[in-house]
């Protein structure tokens, strides 16, 4: 038996094998965080008031039993001080699901280096990776003050998963292994388990996800919406206020932690929605009842609120190089980084490159699943993808859009993670039109236009529209110089921009015929990490969101792979899924990542595109260098906004190991 406690989090833990030895782990931790419990405590100034007015209890009082407590200086931090608004530019209202995001309170969470450690919960004991008993910390509560237990969870998964009408369609299939759900016991109110017969590799991961599995909610919240709890004369007359059409809806519309919308739920990070949308300026407040501490006796956050300004994503730049934002990556490009260090200086900012942790900065998605048949049929032959990949001159493309200062390579892991070979990373990436065009005669594509445009085999012209999401603009100028090294092999290309949620409908129902998107999700992956984008097995990924749909819905809904290479794909996959064996599962992705390769599936462009972060001078314990990811990442979520606070520019800045 294997046990997750919080001393994991911090980079010179010993590494934990035995239960024993756990047990002495975990009792000196619990002295030690008793020991902060009792000490004098550091109350924020921006509480002081309502602790007065007895509005509050003292933070002594607030925090759990058994807090997590940050070591700052063995993340090579510093121990900060209270205060201060952090300005963040969003483009979108909705964008306020973000602070779900940079806060990144799970029940566990990912290290930089992508270790698993226990967070809002106190331990994690797993068996054979197949029995998973979480304990929470005792004494924990919401940010309204209701205590956060184990009903919580009991809620979740007997009245919103249990609840037919709520839930018709059974667990999220992270909980489900081969068709089973889990077992689930309540042991106290601070313990309970997950089981299954069988290995469950992804239960965790999602935990720590950036739009994470939460396998709870707050009970004492939502009930008042839930027909079993609620009055059923005043649960209608709510239906009937808010206009929705059944109790279920009511549920729905409240229970939106993610998307952090509604003032009124309550939340377990570090800071909480405070006003009400819709809005161009969101407050977010600290949350009095967060269960992070410093060695010194802070509260964590040290920042007393975040303030988001929603602007056009075009003028995001622009206001960023004018001194807006204290912290600042999205809607930031590479092409920005000269504007932006001119700048900086006068504005008192920083300008910093991070590593950017997706498999390509921009990659082509044939949509294999596309309803035109004529496309359909040579997208699915290995061949014509090939000779697509031979035809783009990505040097030229590095040296044009990126400065020289990117990787042409095909969409595979990057150098630093273990399965990285670089053999794969150059795989039908040269530059050679002469053998593609020789590839495209020999699928028999050899009739032409009188402008020297290739006939598909039903007579029209060799066009592709490629569809983008408009959100990366550097995308469309990528898409410019791609146009015209497929014209050097008889095909044309038409950029289309569209809306996110549009793609995905398009691609969904096969109207899409290829869309450009970054890469690989993880680029830094270890055998440990799920190799499940490699294979169908998602109805969002754009190279087969048909056959992933079949595999999401057990069958359900969209259909089967036809090619062998996907068939074996997810074969691996499964494989990969029922092994506990670290070899064995570094064995089975490096055989996806070579069919992956091979088969040319998703074309990648170029890789290793830093993303720009802008940083005040007086926002310390940011990382100079750092990798920028969604999942695993949460972008700046994984290195704990939470503990960043404002000080003196001539601090120095913290940087996190690479």
């Amino acid at each position: 038996m294997m046990r997750a406690t919080d001393t994991d989090r911090h980079p010179g833990a010993a590494h934990r094998a035995g239960f024993s030895k756990l047990a002495v782990l975990c009792s000196v931790l619990a002295l030690f965080a008793g020991a902060a419990r009792a000490a004098d405590m550091v109350e924020p100034p921006a509480l002081l008031a309502k602790v007065e007015a007895k509005e509050l209890p003292p933070v002594a009082e607030r925090i759990p039993a058994e807090p997590l407590v940050m070591d700052l200086a063995a993340e090579g931090k510093a121990v900060g001080d209270y205060g201060g608004t952090l300005r963040i530019v969003e483009a979108q209202a909705k964008d306020t699901r973000r602070m779900v995001v940079y806060g990144y309170a799970r029940l566990v969470g990912f290290t930089p280096d992508q270790r698993i450690v226990p967070d809002i919960a106190r331990a994690v004991d797993v068996v054979e990776g197949r029995s998973f008993t979480i304990h929470l910390r005792r004494g924990h509560r919401w940010s309204d003050g209701e205590p956060f237990t184990t009903d919580d969870f009991r809620y979740y998964w007997e009245d919103i998963l249990g609840d037919a009408e709520m839930t018709p369609h059974g667990p999220p299939r992270e909980l489900m292994v081969d068709g089973e759900p889990p077992v689930v016991t309540f042991i106290d109110d601070v313990t309970l388990r997950y089981e299954w017969s069988k290995p469950n590799p992804f239960f965790l991961p999602a935990l720590a996800g950036a739009q994470p599995l939460d396998i709870y909610r707050p009970a004492h919240y939502l009930k008042k919406f839930h027909k079993k709890y609620a009055n059923p004369e005043k649960l209608a007359a709510l239906i009937e206020k808010k206009g929705q059409r059944n109790w279920v809806a009511l549920h729905f519309k409240y229970d939106q932690s993610y998307k952090n919308s509604n003032v009124d739920m309550p939340s377990l990070q570090p800071w909480v929605l405070a006003t009400e949308p819709p809005s161009d300026r969101f407050i977010f407040a600290r949350n009095p009842f967060f269960h992070r501490i410093d060695t010194a006796g802070h509260q964590l956050p040290y920042i007393d609120e975040v303030a988001m300004t929603i602007a056009s994503s075009r003028l995001i730049p622009a206001k960023v190089g004018a001194g807006e934002a204290d912290l600042q990556a999205n809607y930031l490009s590479f092409g920005n980084y000269a504007f932006l260090k001119r700048a900086a200086k006068a504005k008192g900012y920083s300008v910093r490159r991070w590593t950017n942790g997706k498999g390509a900065k921009v990659a082509l998605y044939p949509n294999l699943n596309t309803s035109d048949e004529a496309w359909r049929t040579l997208f699915q032959q290995a061949d014509f993808r090939r000779a697509l990949s031979l035809g783009i001159n990505r040097q030229d493309i590095n040296q044009a859009i990126y400065y020289g200062l990117a990787i042409p390579m095909t969409d595979t892991v990057m150098p630093g993670s273990p399965l990285y070979d670089d053999r794969l990373a150059a795989r039908w990436t040269s530059y050679d039109p002469g053998r593609a065009n020789a590839m495209l005669d020999g699928l028999g594509l050899t009739e032409k236009d009188s402008g020297g445009i290739r006939l598909l085999p039903d007579g029209r012209p060799m066009m592709i529209v490629v569809e983008t999401a408009g959100e990366d603009i550097e995308q469309i100028d990528v898409l410019g110089l791609i146009a015209e090294d497929f014209r050097k092999i008889g095909i044309k290309i038409l950029a289309k921009p569209t809306e996110r949620d549009m793609l995905s409908r398009r691609l969904a129902s096969g109207a899409t015929v290829m869309s450009v998107w970054a890469g690989l999700e993880n680029a830094y992956p270890t055998a440990e990490s799920s190799p499940a984008e490699l294979a169908p097995t998602n109805s969002e990924q754009n190279e087969w969101p048909v056959w992933g749909m079949h595999y999401e819905t057990k069958g359900k809904m969209g259909s089967a792979p036809e090619l062998p290479a996907a068939r074996e794909l997810l074969a691996l996959n499964q494989e990969w899924r029922l092994t506990t064996d670290t070899a064995k599962k570094a064995a089975i992705w490096d055989k996806m990542l070579t069919i992956s390769a091979d088969e040319a599936f998703r074309i990648g462009i170029v890789s290793g595109v830093d993303q720009i972060v802008v940083v005040s001078d007086r926002l310390q314990n940011v990382p100079e260098t750092a990798v920028f990811n969604w999942n695993p990442g949460a972008f700046f979520g994984v290195y704990h906004p939470d503990s960043f606070f404002f000080g003196e520019p001539q601090q120095q800045q913290a940087s996190v190991p690479q």
